[in-house]
């Protein structure tokens, strides 16, 4: 049973504006919600570098296809689904380009600081491998981790956008979880 959304979405007002033609209200629009786009871009390709191109995609689909949505309550969900599906012909386009090449090299940026070189590369080292962890995990279970761990959002949130019962949201959290420590144990131990 999905969740159904709430009585009243105080950005249902925004949304109108933009479907209206308000090039500001469109901009505040992705102001608020561009590192949740993200998110859900992340979540399905799992690859950082092409997440910022793919979300400009997403806002301009939405911007030249808001005319289609019909239930101004339903953005959050349709906003999601073009995310999701620009994610997924991207990661459709990479997978064709590196078909018959090696698997696309981890890049790790050292950041100077005030910490010695031998504590930054630890630093930057664990953090790759968390990464490379979250990468590694199937999209049925990255998506909805990035969106609760990273982008913060609540079981229901995740439900209510992915269309599918709070508990199915839990579930696969938990399975997330348990994936990225036997991942990690076996790389950082």
């Amino acid at each position: 049973m999905a969740v159904k959304p709430a009585e009243f979405d105080p950005e249902e007002p925004v949304v109108e504006a933009v479907r209206e033609g308000d090039r500001f209200a469109f901009a505040e629009l992705v102001r608020r919600h561009q590192k949740w786009v993200r998110g859900v871009i992340f979540g399905v390709l799992g690859d950082p570098d092409r997440t910022d191109d793919v979300s400009q995609q997403t806002w301009l689909v939405f911007w030249q296809r808001i005319g289609e949505l019909r239930d101004v309550k339903r953005w959050r969900p349709w906003l999601y689904r073009l995310a999701r599906n620009a994610a997924l012909d991207a990661g459709r386009q990479v997978s064709r380009q590196r078909r018959n090449s090696q698997q696309w090299k981890q890049e790790t940026t050292l950041v100077p600081g005030p910490e010695s070189a031998d504590v930054s590369l630890g630093r930057n080292e664990r953090h790759a491998e968390v990464l490379n962890a979250i990468r590694s995990l199937p999209a049925l279970y990255r998506e909805p981790f990035v969106l609760k761990h990273v982008d913060g959002w609540s079981y229901r949130q995740i439900a209510e956008v992915m269309d599918m019962p709070i508990d199915s949201v839990e579930t696969r959290l938990v399975r997330a979880r348990r994936l990225l420590r036997e991942c990690l144990k076996e790389k950082l131990d």
